[in-house]
Formats: structure tokens, C-alpha cells, sequence
């Protein structure tokens, strides 16, 4: 039997169990998804000892993608992002990718929202955003990223070609000439509150939100009433867990099962 997991503090309401164990069940591959709760004092033990035991594959969670990154060979695109949140033990040593961002671009593919030559607008500065920002300029956006600090905001567009940095105060003119707005703050998780204005939302817009508990946030119940396209956060983890099943496997994920299993444990 082959064991994959994730890895993270805490790890007791991941919901990558779940979808993972139906892909793998789907597709008749013996294998089990397990949880690992690692002290963060001594996450670099745990990734041996998870190389050491035969461990085929990790999904890594917070607090440890950045010290995933240093333990593994990144993947090409993971290099721009610093960041590892998918981690495949192969015979020459352990890869790292980052999904979140591969699996963003997915979720938009799946609904038929192109990006190329869009203007995209992120909210947040965080890990999460980085793997936006990242994500929408190699697909070809043009990217303006807004944070309640705006010296962040300035930071992350440093690093992402052609984008530019903002304060919260600039996203009501920005969401007026936007073809993509996101949320990748925490605002909205389990709570009724939005990042964004309700009345700068148009209907020529695509709003996602990272937040997926709920899974209608105020942020895309006002871009819905706007008439906006919405895109919840369920899609982004959907596909998240995607794209590492099939770098794990080399088989094409059973999306609707996945997508079936995780939204039944929402």
C-alpha cells in the first residue's frame, strides 16, 4: 500500500483526506491519505523521517511551506514563489510544487474564465496571494495587488513582473477597470464581512474569494447581486488536490468524485 498525507499545525479539520482517499479509491490505486500534526520546532526531522519511512507523497500546510521549499528540489515555477505546498519523494530525491497556484489557474480554466491580458486585482499580501499574483502574470495578466499595508502590497509587486502595489484605499478605482477580482485575505471566514466595497462590483467582473467556510462569502454575494461571475474557494482547494494527485500518480484525477467529496464535507 502506498501512504500519502499532508503535513501541517494543526491538521485535525483538513479536508484533504477526504478528497484524496476518494481519487485514490476511484481510480483503484491501494493507497491511504493520513494526517501528520508536526511539532514546529522540529518540522525538518519530520520531513526525513517522512523520507526515511517511504512516504510517497506530502501535502504541506501552514506553517511549513516555506520550510518545505528548503528541504526539497523546487519545481521551476515553485522558484518564483518560495513557497512548496505539494512535495513527491522520487527515486532521485523530494520535489516540491506549489498547487496552490497551479490549481488557481485550474479552478479559472473550469469555469471558462481566460486570464490572458486581463486586469487582475489581488487583496492581500500573504502566502496566498503570492500564489495568485504569481499565478495570474504567468497566465498572463496584468496584476495590481491591494493590502491594508500598503508597504506589503509594494513588496509582493516587487517581485511579480509588470505589477504594481496599492493600499486599501485604491481598490474601489481599481474593481472599476478589473476583469478579476480576488480575495486572498481571511476576511469573510466564518464571518459576514467583505474586503470590498459592494457597490464597486460590476457585471463585467469575476470575483474569488479564497475563503471557502462559507462557501458564499459576503464578498461573492455581493459580486453575484452585482452581477458578476463568482468563484468560491472550494474550487481552488478542489484543484489544489488535483493537481498533486496526478503528480503523485501520473493518472488523471476523477475531478467530479473529488469535487463531490469535498464539498459534502463543507
Amino acid at each position: 500500500m502506498d501512504v500519502y498525507g499532508i503535513i501541517g499545525n494543526p491538521v485535525e479539520h483538513s479536508l484533504s483526506p477526504p478528497l484524496h482517499q476518494a481519487a485514490f479509491d476511484e481510480r483503484g490505486i491501494d493507497a491511504k491519505f493520513v494526517t501528520f500534526e508536526a511539532d514546529e520546532d522540529r518540522i525538518e526531522e519530520a520531513f526525513r523521517g517522512a523520507e526515511a519511512l517511504g512516504i510517497d507523497g506530502l501535502t504541506v500546510t501552514l506553517p511549513f511551506k516555506h520550510d518545505a521549499y528548503d528541504f526539497v528540489d523546487p519545481e521551476e515555477s515553485v522558484e518564483r514563489v518560495g513557497a512548496v505546498n505539494t512535495i513527491d519523494f522520487t527515486d532521485d530525491g523530494p520535489v516540491g510544487y506549489n498547487t496552490d497556484m497551479t490549481g488557481t489557474l485550474r479552478a479559472f480554466e473550469h469555469h471558462d474564465v481566460g486570464l490572458d491580458g486581463a486586469d487582475a486585482v489581488v487583496v492581500g499580501a500573504g502566502g496566498a496571494a503570492r500564489a495568485l499574483a504569481f499565478g495570474f502574470e504567468e497566465a498572463g495578466a496584468d496584476v495590481s495587488i491591494v493590502n491594508r499595508t500598503e508597504s506589503k502590497a509594494h513588496d509582493l509587486a516587487a517581485e511579480v513582473p509588470g505589477a504594481s502595489g496599492h493600499g486599501l484605499d485604491a481598490l474601489t478605482d481599481l474593481m472599476a477597470g478589473a476583469d478579476v477580482v480576488a480575495n486572498a485575505t481571511s476576511v469573510g471566514l466564518e464571518s459576514d464581512e467583505s474586503v470590498a466595497p459592494a457597490d464597486a462590483w460590476h457585471d463585467d467582473c469575476v470575483a474569488f474569494d479564497a475563503v471557502y467556510k462559507p462557501l458564499e462569502t459576503r464578498f461573492l454575494s455581493d459580486a453575484a447581486a452585482a452581477g458578476a461571475q463568482t468563484i468560491d474557494g472550494a474550487w481552488m482547494l478542489l484543484f489544489q488536490g488535483v493537481d498533486a494527485f496526478e503528480i503523485w500518480t501520473g493518472v488523471d484525477a476523477p475531478v467530479d468524485v473529488m469535487n463531490e467529496a469535498l464539498r459534502s464535507h463543507l
